[in-house]
């Protein structure tokens, strides 16, 4: 079998899975923004967000570091395996003491000067140290189930996780509410039910991470709680730059949202939360293609690594990578006045973003792409100084363009952040790691991508017709110039 196709079987797999849960989880996004005002959206983007930059320090960069030395070190992945664990669990127990010790202040800190919701936000605060813990022990033995090629048995756990954060959120939005209004064991959930509280949110993902958490007990019962600390020294080394780097990546693409809760007067700041939070969702699909590159890539890549013509297969997946990025960009932009029904309309003024975020979007998943360079020749403390470089670049671009142009400010910066670490990811790779990778083909489809959405978001003012017309002319294009090229890499041994 051609190792593309062994390629594109792997990555179909996890994309299927992940591309379904997305969306799934997607579908309560109308639901959200109809339901709650723009402030209250506002406070569940924050939360999100600070969760989301919490998370790649509790994995401690461990998710990489267990597919980097699994093919490193193939007489000792057991040990492997319980060093991952280990010191993932240790920081974690750890974050949930001082968590639950400082919920008080952590409740006050991340409110918006008033005090008046400060019991809502330190039960808010207890949920998400919960629902981080679960979900930060539950890394490594998910990675596990990749690792031993087990892509379906990954999928269906994925799949009722979402499964479960939705019915429960269906359940607190509307079933509750339908039960008591009809008399329905409505004396006993009026005691509690506080109606459309946001809380509910967080109620139903703890609910669904420990689910998730059951379905892993049979990788849990694998793990040995013996340490090696020989093996964990050279692992330590390998992790806390990939930690920095993953953590310098969540501040990009999440701390704008808490720069703007810090940098807007206290009176629209979760307002302009709430607009970004949702336009940012309407950015999924791409981010949505990326993560399920990344799943399949991983373990992909590391297994690879021994192979002859390891650079030129890099290289290949790349191109057709970037190929298809380009044309979910042009596609995603031509149908903007579609995607955007996914959300309440008092949210479409923060559509302008929408066309800068997807391309950022499209540096990630090129940078992702990319940093695998430092990855296998063990050199992560590259990834860590790209990393600092975009998480630098994002937060002194933040702090002077917010108090101007508020989110659309933060949707530039993000945009431009990940241009640059992709590009720097590139000239670093070439020097220490080279890769054949076709740029000049690579650039003129991103050259003409942007062209293409420019004339359908600003020329011809978002018009379906046009947009269409212009992504079918790109698609024939593509067609024209890489049939040939494509048939012979999938007919390749």
């Amino acid at each position: 079998m051609s190792v593309y196709k062994k390629f594109a079987g792997q990555t179909l797999v996890y994309g299927l899975s992940t591309i379904f849960s997305r969306l799934f989880n997607f579908i309560l996004t109308p639901i959200y923004t109809r339901v709650y005002p723009t402030s209250v959206y506002g406070i569940f983007t924050k939360m999100f967000s600070y969760a989301s930059i919490i998370n790649p320090i509790l994995a401690f960069g461990m998710e990489t570091t267990f597919f980097r030395y699994l093919n490193k070190h193939e007489d000792k992945k057991q040990e492997v395996y319980n060093n991952s664990f280990l010191v993932i669990a240790f920081i974690s127990i750890l974050f949930l003491i001082t968590g639950h010790v400082f919920s008080d202040y952590l409740a006050r800190f991340t409110l918006n000067g008033s005090l008046d919701q400060l019991n809502d936000q330190k039960l808010y605060i207890k949920f998400f140290v919960w629902i981080l813990f679960v979900d930060a022990i539950s890394v490594i033995p998910f990675a596990k189930l990749r690792a031993d090629g087990k892509p379906m048995h990954y999928s269906v756990i994925r799949f009722l996780n979402i499964g479960v954060f939705v019915s429960f959120n269906l359940i607190f939005i509307f079933v509750i509410p339908f039960l008591i209004k009809n008399h329905v064991f409505s004396d006993w959930l009026s005691t509690w039910y506080k109606g459309r509280w946001v809380g509910y949110v967080f109620v139903s993902n703890l609910i669904a991470s420990v689910v998730t958490l059951l379905m892993l007990i049979p990788q849990f019962l694998e793990i040995q709680f013996r340490f090696n600390k020989a093996l964990f020294g050279n692992m330590f080394g390998y992790s806390w730059p990939v930690l920095v780097a993953n953590l310098s990546f969540i501040i990009n693409e999440n701390l704008d949202k808490i720069l703007l809760s810090k940098y807007l007067p206290n009176n629209i700041a979760d307002h302009d939360i709430g607009i970004y939070g949702a336009v940012c969702k309407l950015a999924i699909f791409i981010s949505i293609f990326n993560t399920a590159f990344r799943l399949g890539a991983e373990p992909f890549f590391f297994s690879h690594a021994k192979n002859k013509n390891a650079r030129v297969t890099y290289a290949t997946i790349l191109y057709y990578f970037v190929l298809a990025l380009t044309i979910l960009f042009v596609g995603l932009t031509a149908n903007i006045e579609i995607i955007k029904h996914f959300i309440s309309e008092k949210y479409w003024v923060g559509l302008p973003a929408v066309p800068y975020l997807l391309f950022g979007y499209v540096c990630l998943g090129i940078y992702m792409n990319l940093s695998i360079w430092y990855r296998l020749s063990d050199q992560t403390r590259y990834g860590l100084y790209i990393s600092l470089v975009g998480a630098i670049f994002t937060i002194v671009m933040n702090i002077i363009l917010i108090p101007k142009f508020s989110y659309m400010g933060s949707a530039w910066v993000s945009m431009l952040a990940y241009f640059i670490i992709m590009v720097i990811s590139y000239i670093l790779g070439q020097k220490h790691y080279p890769i054949p990778y076709n740029l000049k083909r690579m650039t003129a489809y991103l050259v003409i991508s942007i062209v293409l959405v420019y004339l359908s978001f600003g020329v011809f003012n978002q018009n379906i017709y046009i947009g269409n017309g212009l992504l079918i002319v790109f698609l024939i294009g593509i067609f024209y110039f890489e049939k040939d090229n494509l048939m012979k890499m999938l007919k390749r041994n």
